[in-house]
């Protein structure tokens, strides 16, 4: 089954006044669906959608078990609301989502956490999607960490522009990082250098890294420490990440020189699947070591990553194979993160023209 992405569902405040300024911010922001009267909306609907109990609407939200069949006729997506008061209503909510509801969207009172625990667990084996209310944005991360995989939206009843921006930063580290594979074509020595191995205070697993590169849009998953061998110990909480004047993906879309990194900085760490989560930097150390550079091609973009040149670190290949550093050549393929070209001014990408080589 495909995985389902996090989303946030705006429902639009009726003190709203130039709703179409909104969301066009909201749109831009990521944010496709909205729920509001569809007679508000004035002006032309580009790529987004309106949620209602409206039959002009373009997602029809009803509340009662009886009105699937009616919703049907119409051919439209449907949303089933409903609060949940008993386990009763766990079992009518399962049964809309069987009956071919798009989404169910909850709403809990005193006991919140345990019926979305166990509607997250049965909604792992079904089609639809699961949403709940929020009042304010910091009740994102914990709402989308229920059982670990979470609701899969939530609907914010937003006032503002800066709440709709603060929900989106809470969210951007909670949905997958879309990752490709590129073609190795250069790998050689390129003399001594410091490099930046960074211990963070979470155990890693296999598959998990550290998106680095020395551009600003190209970024090669460096594997972390977990794999010991005869000579060396696992450190599954460490990466050898690379020279120090390579970018790293730290939260909120933003990146950091490796030089930049100390104690108590937050981190994103990525796994072969794309799955993303924040980690801690425990220390940082720069050593001079012997380095590597390593050139791969993806979609007719050239990126490039300088590591140390040991067997430790390692780059994620096909069907999940680790390859070393000193192992790789030409022709090999490993997982890269490509995004649109930008600009960099302390970490946050800006529209510029930008030539890197």
């Amino acid at each position: 089954m495909p995985q389902k992405f996090k989303e946030i569902i705006i429902q639009l405040d009726e003190g709203i006044e130039d709703l179409s300024s909104f969301i066009k911010f909201c749109v831009n922001e990521g944010i496709k669906l909205f729920v509001c009267d569809p007679q508000r909306i004035k002006f032309d609907k580009v790529n987004f959608s309106i949620i209602h109990n409206s039959e002009f609407a373009d997602i029809i939200l009803i509340d009662k078990i009886e009105d699937i069949e009616r919703v049907k006729v119409l051919k439209k997506p449907f949303i089933f609301s409903m609060e949940i008061k008993s386990k009763e209503d766990i079992e009518v909510v399962i049964n809309a989502a069987k009956n071919g509801a798009y989404a169910v969207l909850v709403e809990t009172s005193d006991w919140r956490i345990i019926p979305l625990e166990n509607l997250v667990a049965e909604f792992q084996k079904l089609q639809s999607k699961l949403y709940t209310r929020i009042s304010e944005p910091k009740e994102i991360k914990t709402l989308f960490g229920v059982l670990e995989k979470g609701v899969d939206g939530v609907v914010l009843t937003a006032k503002s522009i800066d709440e709709v921006r603060e929900a989106k930063l809470i969210l951007s580290p909670l949905n997958p990082i879309e990752l490709k594979f590129a073609k190795v074509i250069d790998v050689r020595e390129v003399g001594m250098g410091d490099r930046a191995c960074i211990d963070t205070t979470s155990i890693l697993s296999f598959g998990d890294g550290m998106l680095v590169g020395s551009r600003s849009n190209f970024f090669f998953l460096i594997h972390n420490e977990s794999i010991g061998s005869e000579f060396t110990s696992p450190r599954p909480f460490r990466v050898n990440a690379g020279a120090i004047h390579s970018y790293i993906q730290v939260p909120n879309g933003k990146t950091k020189y490796l030089s930049e990194i100390e104690s108590g900085d937050e981190v994103l760490i990525v796994n072969q699947n794309g799955t993303q989560k924040i980690v801690t930097v425990g220390r940082m150390k720069i050593e001079r070591r012997p380095l590597m550079l390593v050139k791969a091609e993806c979609d007719g973009e050239i990126g490039s990553v300088i590591v140390q040149n040991a067997e430790t670190i390692r780059f994620v290949g096909r069907d999940g194979k680790l390859i070393a550093v000193t192992n790789l050549k030409k022709g090999d393929e490993v997982l890269v993160n490509i995004s649109q070209k930008v600009g960099r001014h302390f970490g946050l990408s800006v529209e510029e023209f930008l030539l890197e080589k």
